[in-house]
């Protein structure tokens, strides 16, 4: 009985193990411009995404925990969303020509902010781990958001800062 349990349980760290603590979901769109990444200090406490008349995306912001970064791209018609305390971004999707048309950022209490006009090619991102969050993107830019790429990590849940990156 104790040799099933052992072997139990070092098939579920086994299981554990096999999930990466980073992953990257590669840029989806045209990827012309200058380049950008937004990351900061700690978890991701709200987000900020700038459309235009025309549909695309033309810039987008995170806030980490009571700080904003720089936006990427430019400012226009604004979208926001602040997250509760233990939520976080566990989905990107949305849609991409050579600008990116239309986004969804989904977060782990099935909350979405959507932007944008749902037009071109489908994209879907999500981390690898289960248990993984977004923890900054990087992309190009050129008079709007060429391109988009997603990195995701676990965060220790204990804390309000973010895995090493």
């Amino acid at each position: 009985m104790l040799l099933v349990a052992a072997l139990a349980l070092l098939a579920v760290s086994a299981g554990a193990a096999a999930q990466p603590k980073f992953s990257f979901s590669p840029p989806v769109g045209s990827g012309n411009g200058s380049p950008y990444v937004i990351t900061g200090t700690g978890r991701i406490s709200a987000i900020r995404v700038w459309d235009s008349y025309n549909g695309h995306i033309q810039g987008i912001q995170f806030r980490y925990g009571p700080i904003w970064s720089n936006v990427a791209g430019y400012r226009y018609y604004v979208h926001e969303m602040e997250l509760y305390d233990d939520e976080a971004i566990v989905q990107i999707s949305g849609k991409y020509t050579y600008y990116l048309q239309s986004v969804v950022f989904v977060t782990s209490r099935g909350r979405t902010l959507i932007a944008g006009q749902p037009y071109g090619r489908s994209f879907n991102m999500y981390p690898e781990n289960s248990q993984a969050e977004l923890v900054f993107i990087s992309g190009r830019v050129y008079r709007g958001i060429t391109s988009l790429g997603a990195h995701w990590a676990v965060i220790n849940p204990s804390s309000n800062s973010s895995a090493t990156h």
